[in-house]
């Protein structure tokens, strides 16, 4: 008879719901991906992953299949507080929206306010760990994301020390550690919830990533390479030595990226579909691209591309730089399409004036816009100064764009030097100029161009690699309990 393992996963965002960053799109493909794996592979194990979210203002307005559960409650010191969840489908998995007025406070998935955020999110783990209460669905692994969910490890465990229950295993995937969350000590003490003593910094003990690590069984980094990183005293966010006496039970799994959505063969947002069997048909796609952002249409010339947000982690301003320092010496286009840092935008403002003839710049996001750029583009342009994953690498080697990345992250571990792409090692404007150089000298030689574009186009980025990983370390998790 099969074993089932029930896992209940936590996030703030998730496609096809609400998707603000890269978070959504793991959050909405990793659970469906874990739920479709083959359990032949797994030793008969059956896998019963639910998706539970804030059920956001913005929510609201979708048509959505919606069953209501009953409401319950949480206690707080001022009164006790409503909770309101409905239950839907995504893929074949179970998906909780849950409702109250902390969640619904807050007109957008995240806000400038510390307080209001820290509530919302404090109040939404703590209303996700009573909802498998009432539902009498218990699950064997709470699988936290970012600073948002973590309170629900913590959560959990304080309330084994209060009521003697069995308690799941828990586990945090970091996305971005420096995003630490903002002080809930307060919050916490108004919902029962007291601190604990822990081997935290002070700062650190009030702050909803620390608390949720702190308890977490595992701490998962989405890269191998990240997973090191966070290790040392440039990448963990004041952790260095927390995070290092946990360091056994940190663990790197590279994300996946939606294969089926980001294909050159099927895309219908791009000019023309192909696959690595149809390389030289992909042309028409740079054509239109530089039709419709007004650049001159020449296929001996490099199009270099951006698509990002504007801020300095990207390493934005190391581009702006470095197209300055190519200057017109040699021939190259850019496209560039990002928002965010105000500085930034300007900058890349100004960079655009200098070069009319050769960079199409636009600072609002076109979800469709990127698609063609991706499919049209010969270089995407990663220069960040860290990445704990990364996706547009990923898209990008699926079009047949040849990344070009700073070793950071998984941008070190997604993309080979020579291979499927060009990497530097330095946050230096001369280090990616030297690149982007380099870049330019291959892409002269179409045969060993084709190559690398090949070479992308035929990797496994797809979410079933990653969805085992997951699984396997469930197992991992349960068996040491």
């Amino acid at each position: 008879m099969a074993k089932e393992l029930r896992v209940l996963f936590l996030a703030a965002e998730a496609a096809p719901y609400i998707k603000v960053g890269g978070l959504g799109d793991v959050a909405g493909s990793l659970p469906p991906a874990i739920r479709a794996l083959d359990v032949s592979n797994l030793g008969d194990l059956s896998v019963d992953i639910r998706l539970v979210l804030p059920f956001h203002s913005v929510l609201r307005s979708k048509a959505l299949s919606l069953r209501p559960i009953p409401p319950f409650t949480i206690k707080r010191k001022e009164g006790e507080l409503s909770v309101q969840a409905y239950e839907t489908v995504l893929a074949g998995v179970p998906v909780y929206l849950i409702g109250g007025q902390p969640v619904e406070s807050g007109p957008s998935v995240y806000s400038s306010d510390p307080e209001l955020d820290g509530e919302k999110y404090t109040f939404f783990s703590l209303a996700a760990l009573e909802l498998t209460r009432q539902i009498g669905w218990h699950p064997d692994i709470l699988h936290a994301n970012d600073w948002h969910t973590a309170l629900v490890a913590y959560s959990s465990l304080v309330q084994f020390w209060q009521e003697g229950t069995v308690r799941p295993a828990s586990l945090v995937t970091l996305h971005n550690l420096p995003f630490l969350g903002p002080e809930v000590s307060d919050i916490l003490e108004s919902y029962g919830v007291p601190l604990a003593q822990t081997d935290l910094p002070s700062w650190a003990r009030r702050k909803p990533l620390p608390l949720g690590l702190w308890a977490a069984d595992r701490i998962v980094a989405v890269s191998p390479t990240y997973a090191h990183e966070i290790l040392t005293p440039e990448y963990s966010a004041g952790l260095e030595e927390f995070l290092s006496q946990r360091r056994r039970t940190i663990v790197g799994i590279l994300n996946g990226v939606d294969v089926e959505s980001y294909s050159p063969e099927t895309d219908t947002d791009i000019a023309m579909r192909y696959s690595v069997e149809s390389l030289e048909t992909r042309s028409a796609n740079k054509f239109e691209l530089t039709k419709m952002t007004g650049l001159s249409t020449n296929l001996d010339i490099p199009l270099f591309a951006m698509v990002s947000r504007m801020e300095p982690q990207k390493g934005v301003d190391l581009i702006i730089s470095a197209f300055r320092k190519l200057g017109d010496k040699q021939p190259w286009q850019a496209v560039l399409l990002g928002a965010g840092d105000p500085k930034l935008e300007k900058s890349a403002a100004r960079l655009a004036q200098e070069f009319p003839d050769r960079i199409y710049l636009q600072t609002n996001y076109d979800a469709v816009l990127s698609r063609k750029i991706y499919a049209g583009a010969d270089i995407l342009l990663m220069p960040s100064r860290y990445e704990p994953c990364g996706i547009s690498q990923l898209i990008a080697m699926r079009y047949g764009c040849v990344p070009l990345v700073r070793a950071t992250g998984g941008l070190h571990d997604t993309v080979t030097d020579g291979e499927t792409g060009f990497v530097f090692v330095n946050a230096k404007v001369a280090e990616l100029v030297e690149a982007m150089k380099r870049a330019c000298r291959v892409y002269e030689n179409r045969e060993a161009w084709t190559q690398f574009q090949q070479n992308g186009m035929l990797q496994d980025f797809s979410w079933k690699r990653s969805a085992l990983a997951y699984v396997q370390l469930y197992q991992r998790m349960l068996m040491e309990r």
